[in-house]
């Protein structure tokens, strides 16, 4: 059992309910597999599963735990700072391929 720590840029749903949840209610929760630090109190960007540069959030809490299940997973509650422009999604997303997701012409 170890932790892993986030970059601290980039904050990727996986499940797009969660993200909608967040753009649609300024608040949301996320719900990741195994035990993980996300930075409380800091901004990033949130990525949506497509991997795709959404908007502007703030870490407001990171819980990491054993359910009881036995499973590990980390809740990570999230307040919506703002949207990105059309012209922030399109350099955010792109800088997103070529530092942690991979070349998207690659593929």
């Amino acid at each position: 059992m170890g932790f892993q720590t986030e970059f601290n840029s980039v904050c990727k749903f996986k499940k797009e309910q969660e993200l909608y949840e967040l753009l649609e209610y300024g608040r949301g929760k996320m719900l990741k597999e195994g035990l993980r630090v996300f930075p409380t109190g800091q901004k990033v960007i949130a990525y949506s599963p497509e991997n795709k540069a959404v908007a502007i959030v703030k870490i407001t809490a990171c819980v990491a735990e054993i359910n009881f299940n036995g499973e590990e997973v980390t809740s990570v509650e999230l307040e919506l700072v703002r949207p990105l422009t059309e012209e922030e999604i399109a350099v955010q997303t792109a800088l997103a391929y070529e530092m942690f997701f991979g070349d998207p012409d690659r593929k």
